[in-house]
């Protein structure tokens, strides 16, 4: 091992310490859901956004809330509504006035975008206008009011949530926004024991005391590391195979051809290999396996792989495809 990897495999271990604390601290208020805390520390250190998926009552907003407050970074909800406006997320300006001079002059007042971790709750609740609001802010990480451009603080995560199954006073999430969440997480009900354990822990009077463990300045450089993983060149095509699987008129597999409509572009591929960096770094390797990418795919396709009306009727779903795609396509030998 050279110097500077093994400088790298040192910085990793340190930070890795911090991670496993961070889970710790998360498991104080969050009881189970370890799949979809790791999902989210996997959105954190490649440096995207997530939608979170689950019905009412299984902690989607506590658990945003709980992970920010472990780590050092500004936090704002955002609550969407029927009535909010693109100016209640970006800000708006207002005119004062020069008290020594008299003139007036207009101010931007900067709107709750401006923080690290933003909690967008309920995100599906809003008009399509308002929710293009936030479209610049995840790809570019600015944002445009008027003829001025401003940048936004990093690092910068988006967590939105939204309720599956009530769709009155809802509205659908574009396909050209859903792409720029980085991962789709579906959370499920707990377990026999977790729910035991949750009725017990949040129906007492204790509480518990958070400790912040991780610092805006970790997690950039763990971001930066991410992207120093090694994946092979074999992986990539691995990677290149499956999201041209996803494609009707790319693919091999007929069960794609039969129930899809849409497949995933190449921001599939990018966040596939991306997401599988940030796994391998937060379980302390430095080299990317097909485990990790497997892993990684569901949420990486969930949103990016449209059935048809038919497999809709049948209650085939994207994951149910993409679980097809992974039988099917092989790894090469290089």
């Amino acid at each position: 091992m050279d110097k500077e990897l093994q400088q790298i495999a040192i910085e990793v271990e340190g930070l890795s310490e911090k991670l496993t604390a961070l889970k710790k601290e998360i498991g104080k208020v969050i009881i189970g859901q370890e799949e979809t805390v790791s999902q989210l520390l996997i959105t954190f250190l490649a440096g995207g956004h997530a939608l979170l998926e689950g019905v009412p009552g299984l902690a989607k907003t506590l658990m945003i809330r709980t992970l920010s407050n472990a780590i050092d970074l500004k936090f704002k909800r955002i609550q969407f509504t029927p009535d909010l406006m693109p100016s209640d997320i970006i800000g708006t300006e207002i005119l004062e006035e020069d008290h020594t001079t008299g003139k007036k002059f207009f101010k931007f007042n900067k709107g709750p975008i401006f923080s690290n971790i933003i909690l967008a709750d309920e995100i599906n609740r809003t008009p399509p206008k308002t929710q293009a609001a936030l479209l610049e802010a995840m790809q570019e990480f600015e944002v445009t009011y008027g003829d001025k451009t401003y940048a936004l603080d990093k690092p910068f995560f988006i967590l939105a949530t939204q309720n599956p199954i009530e769709q009155s006073g809802t509205f659908v999430l574009p396909e050209a926004q859903q792409d720029r969440f980085l991962l789709y997480i579906k959370i499920g009900y707990p377990t026999d024991e977790e729910e035991t354990q949750i009725l017990k822990a949040t129906t007492g009077t204790k509480k518990a005391q958070l400790n912040k463990v991780l610092s805006g300045e970790d997690i950039v450089r763990l971001q930066q590391l991410v992207r120093e993983v090694s994946i092979s060149d074999g992986l990539i095509q691995y990677v290149s195979d499956v999201i041209r699987a996803t494609r009707p008129d790319t693919t091999s597999v007929d069960y794609v051809k039969k129930w899809v409509d849409w497949g995933a572009g190449p921001r599939a591929g990018q966040a596939m290999i991306l997401t599988a960096k940030a796994n391998t770094l937060l379980e302390g390797r430095l080299a990317v396996t097909p485990e990790d990418l497997q892993k990684v795919a569901l949420p990486v396709l969930r949103h990016r792989v449209l059935v048809n009306f038919r497999a809709d009727a049948e209650g085939i779903t994207s994951d149910t495809v993409t679980k097809e795609i992974l039988k099917a396509v092989q790894l090469k030998d290089k």
